[in-house]
């Protein structure tokens, strides 16, 4: 690395520090907007309710599956060399969307649009991890996570304002940002790579992890939209034959993307498991009540968009108490608590419905559920992180930043179907409304679930060495609770 121990304060330190945090806030950003314009582009483009959950899943399917990989070839060809070409290909993708002439189009780049998020978000920790020391990189990372957060929380205001004049300007007002970032990256952000990294990537993992997450996703998103047709059902077989011989490689290679030694530790198979099935719950909730508060409820795309804005507030608030009551008492109470609380909150938004107002209908609900998530996500993560083996620290937070993004991708897939929401459904205000709530109880009952697995397997004691910077830096980083979540293994540090 050309500049050594940067410092927080000095211009090099601040050039690094907004290069980083633009960049992972281009990704989180629009992992929030969509949502908010899914309206209007269904109108716009006639498309039924598989098309816009294809809208969300593509940018998730190539993120979830790739950011593992991402991160690799940072460490091996130079990190800031991949955040710039993940900054370009998001631009290139970026203006894909905005040029859509129809959904298969759209869908098509906001696939292409994953993947540059999974080259460039995470580059965007590793080159702050690379170019600070000591307590300097400690403030860093704590300064680009509470940055990221709220990035997180402008998104959906951004996005319903820009919708309002059009949804394709959500997609385009990424190019001038990608254009700006890549001018300061150039000069005055240092190359780094890893030199001690183990040789060789795990292309083969990569590439099953792949196919498996997409044969899901379009096996389970036809199930839901059309039943059992041949299709669908081959590509459901398909995805969890990869994703069986994903687990074969994964076991044999010298450099597995999820190393096999993580999961003989119970509780870190129990804080991935409910980290799976509350992320699920939140994936299909955010999609759906945004729809449910302007296609049922009346309200404009802005409204909509703003109405979540206290979960990400609240987050940022409480969530680093959160994570100090878990060290002291064990994460086991807050775990089982949090999405009990939670599900109570997604139970409140039962009463949205064609005369809701936000504030006697929508913000009880909000509250009850951001309070439910503040208990919740930073004990989940240190427990994570805490389950593990030093030495698999980073692989560790990273597998579980890739099960998030999972969660999100098979629950938008799966659970509007189960709930009956198919078709044109969308744009008929009682039949979504029926499905709506049923995903509302979905949801809830997946949390209860993530309650019983915390309190039955979650039995490590609390949290003891308080220097661990990395528990206390990841507290703050899913506060963008609407859009991607955002680990520091993300970067391969």
């Amino acid at each position: 690395m050309s500049e050594p121990g940067l410092r927080m304060g000095t211009p090099a330190g601040r050039w690094v520090l907004f290069t980083t945090v633009l960049g992972s806030g281009l990704v989180m950003i629009d992992g929030t907007v969509v949502n908010v314009a899914l309206d209007r582009i269904g109108a716009e483009f006639g498309a039924g309710f598989a098309g816009l959950q294809w809208t969300v899943n593509a940018y998730t399917l190539t993120l979830a599956a790739l950011i593992l990989l991402g991160g690799s070839l940072g460490d091996h060809i130079g990190r800031r060399r991949v955040f710039l070409i993940g900054v370009v290909w998001f631009a290139l993708a970026s203006l894909m969307c905005g040029l859509a002439p129809d959904v298969g189009w759209l869908i098509a780049a906001r696939a292409l649009q994953g993947v540059g998020g999974a080259l460039l978000t995470p580059g965007s920790l590793a080159l702050i991890s690379a170019s600070f020391h000591g307590p300097d990189r400690a403030a860093a990372i704590g300064a680009w996570s509470g940055l990221g957060g709220i990035a997180g929380a402008i998104g959906p205001f951004l996005g319903g304002w820009l919708v309002e004049w059009s949804w394709r300007a959500v997609f385009l007002i990424n190019l001038p940002i990608a254009a700006l970032i890549v001018v300061v990256a150039l000069k005055h952000v240092p190359e780094s790579r890893d030199t001690e990294s183990a040789s060789g990537l795990d292309v083969a993992g990569t590439v099953l992890a792949t196919i498996g997450l997409g044969g899901l996703t379009y096996g389970l998103t036809g199930l839901g939209a059309h039943g059992p047709s041949l299709d669908a059902v081959v590509t459901l077989v398909v995805g969890v034959a990869a994703l069986a011989v994903f687990v074969l490689v994964e076991r044999r290679s010298s450099h597995p993307l999820v190393p096999p030694a993580l999961f003989t530790d119970r509780v870190f198979t129990a804080a991935n498991i409910a980290t799976l099935l509350i992320y699920g719950a939140m994936g299909v909730v955010f999609l759906l009540l945004v729809l449910q508060l302007q296609t049922v409820s009346g309200f404009s795309p802005l409204a909509a968009g703003t109405s979540l804005l206290p979960i990400t507030v609240i987050m940022l608030l409480f969530s680093a108490r959160a994570g100090a009551l878990a060290a002291r008492i064990g994460p086991r109470i807050p775990m089982t608590v949090g999405p009990l609380v939670s599900a109570a909150g997604l139970l409140l938004f039962l009463r949205v419905g064609p005369d809701a107002t936000w504030l006697a209908h929508v913000l009880p609900g909000v509250l009850v559920f951001g309070a439910g998530l503040a208990l919740t996500v930073a004990p989940l993560t240190a427990t994570v992180l805490d389950a593990a083996p030093d030495r698999f620290a980073g692989s560790a937070s990273g597998v579980n930043n890739a099960v998030a993004r999972a969660a999100g991708l098979l629950a938008v897939a799966v659970i509007p179907g189960l709930a009956g929401i198919s078709g044109a459904d969308y744009t008929d205000p009682a039949a979504f409304t029926n499905g709506f709530r049923m995903a509302l109880m979905i949801g809830a009952g997946l949390l209860v679930a993530a309650a019983i697995v915390s309190f039955a397997l979650v039995r490590r004691p609390a949290v003891t060495t308080p220097d661990r910077d990395r528990v206390k830096i990841e507290e703050c980083l899913h506060c963008g609770v609407n859009g991607p979540q955002v680990h520091p293994a993300d970067a391969r540090p």
